[in-house]
């Protein structure tokens, strides 16, 4: 059964105050929203106390082309991503020649070679990797990248998988544009890298925990592709997503996620860890209605979400090295993330602390 080895998370270098977020919105936006204090309350509303950042505010209050944005996301995606994986190979007593797989995930830029060629070339890892760069599952590629490592471990029991994800979603961020998407966007998303390996049986580790991944799901709803995602402008990616999310989330989620644990012969009493990804407040507070479980459980959620933002793909994982490093209980474990599709995925753990 394919194991976890070790995770690591990029902490950036221009943290920032949801206080100044908030002000920096007021000076931008208010020209343009006679209410705009009603507006901002959405900011205090988020319990988010800091956002993780790539680079200055001071960066956004000028007028930047979509091909500067890009240029500056394909520099510091391989700069941190390089970081964060060769913490992660050091962690997990891996060396740079025993990586076989590749699997890098992100939506908030572009690169063709893609940001998985310059980190081999950068770090001179193994030239023979599997390549596997996933683009466009938002918020659900964390979860969805792990799942993927997961079938390639399944195949080979000689198997290093190393899974990267990489969002700067301040980087989307269209100084001309003055939606109200865009204005709430921006007390919402920040910036987060992570790197995860992942092992075939024959892989041994010297871990004092046991992570195994049991079982995992995709699901992708039907009629919903308006509710998340991008719009490509000429000046970017401009932010989509619907004030509907939380709803769809109360409806849906626990169907799918009964249907898994019982393809796993498990209940939702079973499950000790809850390692979600924190879409926001609303989505938060919207599993714990749905699923009827103790807020307590999605305190590392919370507390990601309250100390990072909303990193996109990234941010699961952040809130899987959060379990690493406070500590997991044994038995059941699950990923579950949501993403543009409208999709949802889901991964099972079977954890065990030795």
């Amino acid at each position: 059964m394919p194991r976890i080895l070790s995770v690591s998370v990029s902490e950036l270098p221009f943290k920032a105050r949801q206080s100044e977020l908030k002000n920096f919105s007021r000076d931008m936006f208010s020209s343009d929203y006679p209410d705009i204090e009603k507006i901002l309350e959405a900011f205090d509303n988020a319990e988010i106390d800091y956002r993780n950042l790539a680079v200055p505010l001071d960066y956004f209050k000028l007028k930047k082309s979509f091909k500067e944005r890009n240029e500056l996301y394909a520099e510091l995606a391989l700069k941190y991503s390089a970081e964060t994986a060769a913490d992660c190979m050091n962690k997990a007593s891996v060396g740079k020649d025993n990586i076989t797989d590749l699997i890098f995930v992100s939506s908030t830029g572009i690169s063709t070679p893609g940001i998985d060629a310059l980190v081999i070339n950068h770090m001179r890892l193994n030239p023979y990797i599997n390549r596997i760069p996933v683009w466009g599952l938002g918020c659900s590629g964390g979860v969805s990248g792990i799942a993927k490592a997961s079938v390639i471990a399944s195949a080979n029991p000689d198997a290093v998988v190393l899974v990267i994800a990489a969002e700067l979603c301040s980087l989307t961020f269209i100084r001309e544009d003055v939606s109200k998407s865009n204005l709430i966007a921006t007390g919402l998303f920040s910036d987060g890298i992570a790197s995860v390996i992942v092992a075939g049986d024959n892989i041994k580790s010297d871990s004092g925990r046991e992570i195994k991944i049991a079982g995992t799901q995709s699901r992708l709803y039907y009629d919903s592709l308006d509710v998340m995602g991008w719009e490509v402008m000429n000046s970017g990616f401009k932010v989509v997503f619907s004030r509907d999310i939380p709803s769809i989330v109360g409806n849906s989620v626990r169907p799918d996620l009964e249907k898994f644990l019982s393809s796993n012969k498990l209940e939702l009493k079973d499950i000790k860890n809850f390692i979600v990804h924190p879409g926001g407040k609303k989505v938060i507070e919207a599993y714990i209605n749905a699923l009827g479980i103790n807020p307590g459980l999605f305190s590392n959620t919370k507390k990601i979400l309250r100390n990072y933002g909303n990193m996109s793909s990234a941010t699961v994982l952040y809130v899987l090295n959060e379990f690493t490093e406070t500590g997991t209980e044994d038995g059941f474990g699950l990923m579950m993330s949501l993403g543009p599709g409208f999709s949802s995925d889901m991964v099972l753990l079977e954890i065990k602390n030795n």
